[in-house]
């Protein structure tokens, strides 16, 4: 199979993502904004995993969320993304090679109980060991509360079933569902996908490019994932799975390449193109557009940053700007509440501080209100 590629069509894409990707990987490295360039590409590449299965999830909404501020009921697409924002968060904290280690594997695909290493950075790049995937677990836990439900309902509703005389299951096959990373529902889930057979086979294509160019190989394994269907439910590990071979193996060492954001720009025909070389032309170009708009989002950074820290001369020693500064620029948009958890502030000491640094309103409305950097 891999020894059938158009080599000599596919080798210039390769060549023009890979200098992209590595001149992005630099300018992160040397930063001075670079925890909050890789958080905001966190909360845009988890958007942008929902976008491409066709669900609509405003950054906003996210950031509200994972400060627990939620103006609204949180929507299941909701949920999904901070999972995906979470997922991204755990494998950036962890070392570069975790996630496709036999632990990483386990531990992302929900079949093991593999811990985090102590002492790794959290999401505000401060050490905080286990006590930051606590604080990340309780969230996990939060969002399978319905899931939690759902198992509770089919309990009322197999013992309905048995009182009125039907047959269930017996208590062994029921034990070895409950051990399946989710529980098993007939009507939204195959009970004959084998996940682990399909998992074996993209490891197998992992193993077998082990010698490719990096790029190449990443576009290779994202299409085979796309064609394996590895997860019934969570297609959009496959991607973070790649993003980490990326980062392990150097191009991009320093952040996690956003590849969900690059395939949102790539059309849908291309990217389910018939003919496999079209496909990975067309993953390539993703892996090249989710760099370039790396490059112009950190610019846009660091100009944001020098333009804020002009206000900061002449403040006192207490000034809660410079605070204020890092919060923005770590999140697309920060509301006066997340402003007073962070900066341990009244409401009115907050909406002071965001007229001092002259952010703008991104929402326009009276009530919820939140800003952002121009």
């Amino acid at each position: 199979m891999l020894d059938k590629l158009p080599l000599e069509t596919l080798i210039g894409p390769v060549a023009r993502a890979t200098e992209v990707l590595v001149r992005l990987d630099e300018r992160v490295a040397r930063s001075p904004v670079r925890d909050g360039f890789v958080e905001r590409q966190h909360f845009a590449d988890a958007a942008s995993a929902l976008w491409l299965e066709g669900e609509l999830v405003h950054v906003e909404d996210l950031v509200l969320h994972d400060a627990h501020m939620d103006i609204r009921t949180p929507t299941h697409e909701l949920t999904r993304a901070h999972a995906v924002l979470r997922t991204r968060r755990r494998i950036y904290a962890q070392k570069p090679g975790w996630a496709l280690s036999r632990d990483g594997f386990l531990a992302l695909t929900g079949r093991g109980g593999a811990k985090p290493a102590a002492g790794q950075k959290s999401r505000d790049g401060e050490g905080a060991g286990a006590s930051s995937f606590e604080a990340d677990d309780r969230d996990a836990e939060a969002d399978r509360l319905a899931e939690e439900f759902a198992e509770i309902d089919a309990v009322l509703a197999r013992s309905s079933k048995l009182l009125s005389g039907g047959d269930v299951p017996g208590r062994k096959e029921e034990a070895s569902r409950r051990d399946r990373p989710e529980p098993q529902n007939g009507l939204i889930y195959d009970l004959d996908w084998n996940e682990e057979e399909r998992l074996a086979e993209w490891q197998a294509v992992l193993a077998d490019t082990r010698e490719w160019p990096s790029v190449l190989r990443a576009a290779i394994l994202l299409e085979a994932w796309s064609d394996i269907e590895v997860l019934q439910h969570a297609a959009w590990l496959g991607p973070l799975l790649v993003a980490a071979l990326l980062r392990h193996e150097g191009l991009a060492a320093n952040h996690l390449a956003c590849l969900h954001l690059g395939a949102k720009n790539i059309p849908r025909e291309r990217r389910r193109a018939r003919n496999r070389s079209d496909r990975l032309l067309a993953l390539l170009d993703g892996i090249h557009d989710a760099a370039v708009a790396g490059l112009k989002e950190h610019d846009r950074l660091v100009l944001a940053k020098s333009q804020m820290e002009r206000r900061l001369k002449q403040r006192r020693a207490s000034s809660k700007l410079p605070d204020l500064v890092e919060l923005v620029l770590s999140r697309p948009l920060v509301s006066a509440g997340m402003i007073q958890e962070r900066l341990k502030v009244t409401k009115q000491g907050a909406l002071n501080l965001i007229g001092e640094l002259g952010l703008r309103e991104m929402t326009g409305r009276g009530r919820f209100r939140a800003w952002g950097i121009v």
